[in-house]
């Protein structure tokens, strides 16, 4: 039978599957707070949904293709992002303890007011948009060439379909559904690394050993990874929506222990990378190991694609959902909440037939949320508003300062690839820091005086 017919079953049949094991969410808290019988998601629930639902498929596309260019450098490099579930379990975890905050937006309308708020649910509405379609991109390119008609009838039937088991239960059907996809991922990862490790000439020796530690080689990725990861996770509802739902305790542990596995995940999903490195195969890296390997693999590889992109597709239905519903308290209802589904769907499916970038999705975000780096690291320092927002807009600014690439050389302290994204937030969050702390020393000096 064509690949491509199977390809199709396992779209569709998977996503009906996900869709009749969904859970109903019949009240306001199931579908926006994911309750079921009125008790919050356990420790391995909510550690399985984090995980899951950011090794997304643009996340583990990106993570094979640095393995191709870095070896497991760029592994550990992109792995470097999961610092950022440490960096808000941490941080949300004291300010539930010790602020009494019941969300990101409580925190920020209480300290900073409620324009503070709405300019921050416009940056992670961006965020959302931007999820929606460069994860279905990636299951596109999987069924046709940019362009083609299976490639545009792929990520429209993809969309539909998560979409439907989304509607049906809400977050309740995100973390649900998380669980099942967590457990898919890590058999079939395993069976995709068991065949390439079964080859004569690729050792795990080979894999752990490959690519140079050097700036030019990926290490300007992984420290601007871990520079970012201090505001990233703030921006990013899919994973602060998560941080409010359990208790503190429990909240704190699942935090820390999916930086840990979703960091380790993406570097073994990285060694395919490697591996096609180590073959001399050129352009994206799980496509042409899964051709390599044949049909199986390949369609093994194509399945981790539509688990991973279907986990992060639903919760960010379920994000953008409770975002204009709860956060934003325009219409804490069923209807509205399923609409608001509906219409992120829609508006975030658009710029798949403008060819954006998908690469661009994570970088460019990741630098135009620095700002908030000092908001949260400072969280128990009392702050004047214009705080927030020089930081904040600073930050913008600073990204769009890496989209034209107008960040002067003689700032630019290594060389390679992503040298100007390091440096472009090493200065733009040294900055944001200065401009957050200085009107904090003016009011203090005031004080004093």
């Amino acid at each position: 039978m064509d690949v491509t017919i199977w390809q199709w079953i396992l779209l569709i049949a998977s996503s009906l599957g996900l869709f009749f094991l969904s859970p109903l969410a019949k009240t306001p808290d199931a579908f926006f707070k994911a309750t079921h019988r009125k008790k919050a998601p356990s420790a391995f629930m909510l550690t399985g949904s984090l995980i899951i639902s950011w090794i997304f498929a643009k996340s583990i596309t990106n993570a094979a293709n640095l393995g191709l260019s870095f070896g497991i450098v760029g592994g550990v490099a992109y792995a470097g992002y999961y610092l950022s579930f440490a960096v808000a379990g941490i941080v949300i975890y004291q300010m539930r303890k010790k602020g009494g905050f019941e969300s990101i937006h409580h925190f920020l309308s209480s300290r900073f007011g409620k324009g503070a708020m709405q300019l921050f649910s416009i940056l992670i509405a961006i965020r959302l948009f931007n999820e929606v379609w460069s994860n279905t991109m990636v299951i596109g390119s999987y069924f046709g060439e940019m362009g083609s008609a299976p490639y545009y009838w792929a990520i429209l039937v993809f969309t539909i379909l998560t979409l439907a088991y989304a509607l049906k239960g809400g977050l309740s059907s995100s973390i649900f559904t998380d669980v099942i996809q967590m457990g898919l991922f890590a058999i079939l990862l395993c069976v995709i690394l068991w065949s390439i490790f079964s080859v004569d000439d690729f050792t795990i020796k080979e894999a752990l050993t490959s690519g140079t530690w050097s700036f030019d080689l990926g290490l300007n990725l992984l420290f601007a990874a871990l520079i970012q990861s201090f505001s990233y996770p703030f921006h990013d509802p899919v994973l602060t929506d998560r941080a409010f739902l359990s208790s503190p305790k429990i909240t704190l542990r699942s935090f820390l222990l999916a930086s840990v596995l979703g960091a380790f995940s993406i570097v073994l999903f990285s060694i395919i990378g490697v591996y096609a490195q180590s073959q001399g195969m050129e352009g994206q890296a799980a496509v042409e190991v899964g051709k390599a390997f044949g049909v199986v693999i390949l369609l093994v590889i194509n399945f981790i694609m539509i688990t991973s992109a279907a986990s992060t597709l639903d919760s960010t239905f379920s994000s953008f959902s409770k975002l204009l519903s709860v956060d934003l308290n325009l219409g804490k209802n069923l209807s509205f909440g399923r609409l608001s589904m509906a219409v992120i769907a829609v508006l975030g499916t658009i710029p798949v037939f403008l060819n954006a970038e998908i690469l661009s999705a994570t970088t460019i975000s990741g630098t135009m949320v620095i700002g908030l780096t000092p908001v949260f690291l400072f969280w128990r320092k009392p702050a004047p508003k214009i705080s927030f927002y020089l930081s904040v807009i600073n930050g913008i600014v600073f990204g769009f300062v890496l989209v034209f690439n107008v960040l002067p050389s003689s700032l630019i302290f290594t060389t390679g690839k992503y040298a100007d994204l390091l440096w472009t937030n090493v200065w733009g969050i040294g900055a944001c820091i200065l401009l957050y702390l200085i009107p904090v020393w003016i009011n203090s000096k005031k004080s004093d005086g």
